[in-house]
């Protein structure tokens, strides 16, 4: 089975989706996009800066009550150009764009998301039973971004190092629960416990995981990221 590997950044100016970006800084990086006719969304909270003549506005998600029963937001901000604009993230990482093609899909861990094209479409879904003692039972969320028609990107945001796997059908490996980032929506998920026993006065516990079978690619991020735990 490969081993995964750190994925690289470009060191220059990169075009896709009808938009222009660069990835700069090392330790907090910042995203910046030059928007022409294209819009983009994203988290109101990782805008960093912007050119005056960009407009900010609100984008209204498909599923908006299914949204509000599970406790999602039901808006995303948008950015129309023409102008540049810059996002963040408040932690150490790394931001990394990826190039999606029409019939292309994928799955992201719920708060990892940056921003993306307006081409690129979301939805969700509650996975249960993943992380069963890290979310008091209540499982969390899965954001799925796909491309039905044209070109797109998606940024996401990995904290500390970010290392991707490619995994041939059948092959599979066992990631912390708080260390995955992303997967193609045909790699499989579940999850394995293991308990096992000290021996010293007779204690027990256990240990899980999740794994993820090809074919298809898988994220990886060195800094383990727990949401906060409600019911």
């Amino acid at each position: 089975m490969p081993v995964p590997v750190q994925i690289s950044l470009p060191l220059a100016e990169e075009s896709h989706g009808g938009v222009a970006y660069q990835i700069l800084g090392e330790l907090v990086p910042v995203l910046q996009v030059e928007m022409t006719s294209s819009h983009i969304y994203f988290e109101h909270h990782v805008l960093l800066w912007k050119d005056p003549n960009v407009e900010i506005g609100l984008k209204t998600l498909d599923g908006a009550f299914k949204r509000i029963i599970s406790g999602m937001p039901v808006l995303m901000t948008e950015a129309r150009g023409p102008g540049r604009i810059a996002f963040s993230r408040d932690g150490a990482g790394q931001v990394f764009a990826m190039h999606l093609h029409p019939g292309e899909s994928v799955d992201v861990r719920e708060h990892q998301f940056l921003a993306a094209t307006d081409s690129v479409h979301y939805n969700f879904k509650r996975v249960k039973g993943i992380g069963n003692m890290l979310f008091s039972g209540t499982g969390f969320f899965m954001d799925t971004f796909s491309c039905p028609h044209q070109d797109g990107v998606l940024w996401l945001h990995g904290y500390g190092n970010v290392f991707q796997i490619e995994l041939k059908h059948g092959e599979s490996i066992d990631v912390e629960p708080g260390g995955w980032i992303y997967k193609d929506h045909n790699v499989g998920m579940e999850t394995i416990f293991q308990k096992f026993s000290s021996g010293l006065f007779g204690s027990a516990g256990q240990i899980f995981w999740n794994r993820f079978t090809g074919p298809g690619k898988v994220g990886i991020q060195s800094m383990y990221y727990y949401l906060p735990t409600t019911e």
